[in-house]
């Protein structure tokens, strides 16, 4: 295995040129689809002599068992279409979505750009997905090939469509038709590409939300994890206090953190462009922001830190600022199929 994504790694340096030459998207879903028909027919299992797989690298945290702590974020793989990919490529969880209750198209393109000199990304794609009956389809077919080694969760998205103050019933329709099948449940009320999410990041909006989905969730034979993910752009204390507000409903923890909708200081050109900027840029205040809110909430619950890692130096940062578990995004496109054993093998030395 570890051949064949070392010829992958050597594959990846010839194809990014090509790759960087199409439209961000077209190239995505491109990849995507090779990922996928790998996956149809390709197990994913790694074996201990992995790097990912190797002794004294796994976390046990929310009564599940991480190979690793490197994680494949929301946002690449929204209908869960190349999860043995995934696997195979490394990662420790796998988080598939955003998956909202409905089916829906996203906004209009162009809605992903690359900023190359920034070692970013700009996505405004608005939780383009085939709706939860369709994920809900593709999980119970994932399951029954019995093939995971590594935790699966599933981010859930409020409709576009859907009222603000109907969100709560929103997200536990999603919950209802997927939660059983993941191993653990993101509540993402911080994109900043459907209207009106982000004003969810309230004390009172969060408690609703993650009451609604208790309900549903504490009559399965084993109760679901729980986290809500926040944006960078928060202040302090508000992210804390959301923070707070999720855990007393009986979450798990927190991811942190989204994409930011903040551009200042970049090289690149952001000229018509809108939605939530990941990469390199967000690095320091998401990393920052996780420290303040574990050193608010104490060394129990559940962090998982997300946002700029782009090399060994960034997902350290993430766990010496108190995270338990790290996903990355960006640096996978930049850096190739390679990136998650070049993370540990980084991190270990």
């Amino acid at each position: 295995m570890t051949t064949s994504v070392g010829h992958a790694s050597r594959f990846w340096r010839f194809a990014r040129p090509f790759l960087f030459r199409l439209d961000a998207e077209r190239a995505h879903d491109s990849t995507l689809a090779l990922l996928g028909s790998w996956a149809r027919w390709f197990s994913g299992r790694l074996g201990a002599e992995d790097i990912a797989r190797a002794q004294g690298r796994a976390v046990d945290a929310m009564g599940l068992h991480f190979p690793n702590p490197i994680g494949l974020a929301a946002g690449l793989d929204k209908n869960a279409v190349a999860v043995p990919a995934w696997q195979a490529l490394g990662f420790g969880f796998i988080e598939v979505g955003t998956i909202t209750a409905l089916a829906q198209p996203g906004n209009p393109k162009p809605r992903l750009f690359r900023l190359p000199a920034d070692e970013a990304l700009i996505n405004r794609m608005g939780f383009n997905n085939a709706g939860a009956d369709a994920a809900a389809i593709r999980l119970e077919r994932l399951r029954a090939r019995d093939i995971l080694q590594v935790p699966l969760g599933v981010n859930l998205g409020k409709s576009k469509v859907t009222p603000a103050e109907e969100a709560a019933d929103d997200y536990r329709r999603s919950f209802e038709r997927v939660g059983h099948l993941a191993d653990y449940v993101v509540v993402n009320i911080s994109s900043p590409n459907t209207p009106g999410l982000r004003d969810l990041q309230r004390v009172d909006e969060v408690a609703r939300i993650i009451e609604a989905i208790q309900g549903p969730n504490q009559r399965l034979a084993r109760p679901k994890p729980l986290l809500v993910k926040l944006a960078p752009d928060l202040a302090d204390e508000d992210a804390i206090d959301c923070a707070r507000a999720a855990l007393d409903a009986g979450c798990a923890g927190l991811i942190l953190t989204n994409t930011s909708i903040r551009f200042e200081g970049l090289r690149s050109s952001t000229e018509g462009m809108s939605g939530g900027l990941s990469g390199r840029p967000i690095l320091e205040r998401s990393t920052a922001l996780l420290g303040l809110v574990r050193q608010a909430v104490g060394p129990a619950p559940v962090l998982v830190g997300v946002g700029g890692v782009m090399d060994p130096a960034g997902a350290s940062a993430k766990l010496a600022a108190g995270a338990d578990l790290v996903q990355i995004y960006s640096g996978l496109i930049y850096r190739g199929p390679g990136f998650v054993r070049e993370l540990l093998r980084g991190m270990s030395s």
